[in-house]
């Protein structure tokens, strides 16, 4: 799958299938329509866009999800810490923390993340 991100539309987009799936495509196209205010053509578009980007498949008028919200969430996760900080996640924290005051439970969950991991 392309690692390429969702624009806030296509983001959109992508939720609706995910709360509903599987659905017809006629469903998606009314719930599009209700929603986002779509045009038939428009929801047929975006569909084929993020099919074309492996998020989504069409098999005979029945849209399912490839992939889970959180494992396309995940990747792009994976994505940034390997595009912009080279794939140092210690780096990243420390960009991500330099600006921004961590509470105490932030800090406890991040804790309790690092320990689960050390010990698999």
């Amino acid at each position: 799958m392309k690692s390429k991100g969702l624009g806030a539309v296509e983001s959109r987009f992508a939720d609706i299938v995910w709360a509903n799936e599987p659905l017809k495509t006629s469903e998606l196209v009314r719930i599009c329509s209700d929603e986002l205010n779509w045009k038939r053509t428009t929801t047929y578009t975006v569909l084929k866009r993020l099919s074309d980007r492996g998020l989504f498949e069409n098999n005979g008028g029945l849209v399912s999800a490839k992939i889970t919200r959180d494992e396309f969430y995940l990747m792009q996760g994976e994505s940034l810490v390997d595009e912009a900080f080279n794939g140092s996640l210690p780096v990243f924290l420390a960009a991500f923390t330099s600006n921004k005051r961590l509470s105490r439970e932030d800090v406890d969950e991040i804790r309790r993340l690092i320990d689960s991991y050390e010990e698999k």
